[in-house]
């Protein structure tokens, strides 16, 4: 998008975060020209509210207005490291036994060791990206209201914005259901609230909780919303907001209070009723797990397992965020490794623990757990920490290549991935279901199972072994099996606090609490702070418990 087109969205968006960055963003934003452009010159036409909703699907992967870096939508923090995926994954994995990093950027340690406090440069950043996108999508939802539709645009035209806005509401309410997950309680404020520099309101976690609840409801039966599988690619629809609902609801207890299990196995079902299926055609180039993750993941039949992707692309999408940090970031100095994940770079950062690579009781057979065991002189890399700062010591990963299926390097001189994320599959909804039946809910325990070894299968390339019995499919079972499936697509924290083995000290891994053996935390650690320099400006804020 033209950053001039956007600078007005930007001013608002800014505005409305209420953090400190706001004082620096502005800044740079008084850096532009001086001339202002408007609502009513961006929103005149099909086009202009399409280049927004660009600019609100891209909050999730890009970083500011002139690619990669250089004129970043937020302050505070370097714009390579504010990217939205980026501090959400770093938040979800980094804090627990699936992820480590080497670096020593400021801030960066605390997330394995377990000590950030309310001035952590980055937990300042994710929240003010969660809250920039809010405020993003709350413009756009305003400035698409039925009255300026039909003052503006043609009835067709309407109609298909009528659709934007649903979406601008759904990535609304993920990013609220991610605020509510990592903070708690926060900042609240809608399309309805004046704009400008008004101090908006707090709201609980069971408000924020009400009211995900609310939205992803309204979007499920909204005629305006996308039927399954009718949008284009990498927009959302009707799937998403039930699946979105299904892991709401497996971690109701955990956010309210009150289990709604239940709840979760009836969205989880609309879901996989929807036309969906489990890839399981490999590639020369990888298993058919491999293959999701791959730089051509966006075609079939990659595609038809991923309900909701973050599209990135190796010339039009390039963000030092994303799948290139997933990517570059776990590779080291050898070409050998830059080679198999399509890069010429590593920048030998992230790896994994003992636990994660222990989750696979058959390495040999179980297509999922690829680990590199060699360091860059090829001799073997140890599988113990001691030294959590030296990257040759633990396990790498390769999960993200940014090579097609048939093999062929996609980075290009760039190092830029082309890989798209994963943020809602369907093997996910399927273990949903599995866990919220298991867990009590109402719904078929012989079709979890099924739906259980329907994964294990594609996993073991259907080989005999695979399958679980049902006195097997335990919660805790299910708990490895997401690991296995799941690992490094942001979902380990979570689902460790709704099984007690976050804080708690009777599950460790290397380094957790900054102890090489592993220590229990403090339970506060549960939510994030609210960053300090939010509190500062917004008295209408509470700090969360311990911090």
């Amino acid at each position: 998008m033209n950053k001039n087109l956007f600078r007005g969205l930007a001013a608002v968006a800014t505005g409305l975060a209420l953090t400190t960055g706001t004082t620096s963003c502005m800044k740079e934003l008084d850096q532009e020209p001086r001339y202002e452009v408007t609502p009513d010159k961006v929103y005149v036409n099909l086009d202009g509210y399409n280049k927004v909703l660009a600019k609100l699907y891209g909050g999730f992967a890009l970083t500011g207005q002139t690619g990669p870096a250089g004129n970043g939508d937020i302050g505070g923090i370097d714009e390579g490291t504010s990217d939205y995926l980026r501090q959400y994954w770093s938040a979800q994995e980094l804090s627990t036994d699936e992820a480590t990093v080497v670096w020593n950027d400021l801030g960066i340690r605390d997330w394995h060791n377990m000590n950030w406090d309310s001035s952590n440069p980055l937990i300042r950043g994710l929240y003010s990206r969660i809250y920039f996108e809010i405020a993003a999508c709350n413009e756009f939802i305003r400035e698409s209201s039925d009255d300026k539709l039909s003052s503006r645009l043609s009835s067709a035209d309407a109609a298909t914005v009528r659709r934007y806005r649903s979406e601008a509401r759904f990535l609304r309410a993920v990013s609220y259901m991610h605020a509510l997950d990592l903070f708690g309680n926060g900042p609240f404020v809608t399309e309805t609230d004046a704009v400008g520099f008004a101090k908006p309101a707090y709201a609980t976690r069971q408000q924020l909780f009400d009211y995900v609840e609310k939205e992803l409801l309204a979007l499920s039966s909204d005629a305006n919303f996308a039927e399954p599988r009718t949008n284009e690619y990498a927009h959302v629809d009707k799937a998403a907001a039930w699946a979105m609902l299904s892991r709401l609801y497996l971690n109701a207890q955990v956010y309210t209070g009150t289990a709604r299990y239940t709840d979760a196995a009836t969205q989880a079902k609309k879901v996989i009723d929807a036309g969906y299926s489990l890839n399981t055609a490999g590639s020369n180039a990888a298993s058919a797990y491999g293959r999701l993750f791959l730089a051509d993941n966006n075609q079939a039949p990659a595609r038809n397992e991923i309900i909701w992707p973050i599209a990135f692309d190796v010339n039009t999408t390039q963000s030092y965020g994303g799948t290139t940090f997933l990517v570059n970031g776990s590779t080291g100095s050898s070409s050998a490794w830059q080679g198999r994940v399509g890069m010429s770079t590593g920048w030998q950062g992230l790896r994994t623990t003992k636990n994660l690579f222990n989750l696979f009781q058959d390495t040999a057979r179980d297509t999922r757990g690829r680990f590199w065991v060699k360091k860059a002189d090829g001799s073997a890399r140890p599988i113990e920490i001691s030294d959590l700062y030296n990257f040759e010591e633990g396990y790498g990963v390769v999960k993200y290549r940014n090579v097609n299926s048939a093999g062929q390097a996609q980075g290009g001189s760039q190092n830029f991935s082309s890989v798209d994320f994963p943020m809602i599959r369907l093997s996910e909804v399927m273990l949903t279901y599995a866990e919220a039946v298991v867990r009590g809910g109402t719904g078929d325990r012989t079709l979890a199972l099924n739906y259980v070894n329907q994964i294990r299968a594609r996993a073991f390339n259907n080989q005999s072994g695979s399958a679980i019995t049902a006195a097997q499919l335990t919660p805790e079972f299910i708990l490895d099996e997401r690991g296995r499936e799941l690992y490094w697509e942001g979902y380990r924290r979570t689902d460790l606090i709704r099984f007690n083995r976050f804080t708690e000290g009777t599950y460790v891994w290397p380094f957790k609490g900054g102890v090489a053996a592993g220590r229990g935390v403090e339970s506060f650690r549960n939510l994030y702070p609210i960053p300090a320099a939010d509190l500062s400006v917004n008295q209408n804020l509470k700090q969360n418990p311990g911090y």
